[in-house]
C-alpha cells in the first residue's frame, strides 16, 4: 500500500574552485543556489553542469583500481555523497539537508586531467558512472558535511 522508503545517505564532502582550473577548496557547509552552483564556484553558473556529486564509493573502488590514494577533491566534484548509488540516475533528484535539490542532468565523463592525476584513473572512472553525475539546481539550499542525502527517481 506505501510506497519504499527512498534509502538515505549522507554528505561527505563539500567543495568549491575559485578559478578554471583552480585546486579545489573544501569547505564544511556553503549555500547552493540556482543563480551560482556552489557558493564561489567558477563553474556554478545556471546550466546542466551546475554542480557535480561524487559517490565516496565509486572515488574508492577506481582509486583502487588505479593504484593511486588521491583524495576526492583531485576528481573536481562539488559534492561528495556516501551512501547514494548515481548510476543511470539521468532525471532524478538528488535532495540535500533540508531544501536543496538538484536533478541529475547526466554522468560526469573522466577527462585527461584524471588521467594526468594518476595513469590508469580516467579508465578506472568509467565503468558504472564512478566519475559522478552532473546536476542542475532546482531549489536552494543551505549544506553542510553529515547532511542527509536521497536519490528520488522519477518513478519514486
Amino acid at each position: 500500500l506505501y510506497p519504499e522508503p527512498v534509502p538515505a545517505g549522507r554528505l561527505a564532502g563539500i567543495a568549491w574552485r575559485p578559478a578554471r582550473r583552480a585546486p579545489l577548496v573544501a569547505v564544511e557547509s556553503a549555500p547552493v543556489t540556482r543563480a551560482a552552483g556552489v557558493a564561489a564556484d567558477a563553474r556554478g553558473r545556471p546550466g546542466p553542469r551546475q554542480v557535480t556529486v561524487l559517490a565516496a564509493e565509486d572515488w574508492a573502488a577506481a582509486t583502487a583500481a588505479a593504484g593511486t590514494g588521491l583524495p576526492w577533491t583531485a576528481r573536481r566534484a562539488n559534492l561528495l555523497v556516501s551512501g547514494i548509488a548515481l548510476a543511470d540516475s539521468t532525471g532524478a533528484e538528488l535532495c540535500i539537508g533540508a531544501t536543496l535539490r538538484l536533478v541529475v542532468t547526466g554522468e560526469t565523463d573522466p577527462c585527461r586531467r584524471m588521467e594526468a592525476a594518476a595513469p590508469g584513473l580516467r579508465a578506472a572512472l568509467e565503468p558504472g558512472w564512478r566519475g559522478g553525475v552532473t546536476c542542475r539546481v532546482v531549489a536552494d539550499g543551505v549544506v553542510a558535511v553529515g547532511d542527509s542525502v536521497r536519490l528520488v527517481r522519477p518513478a519514486d
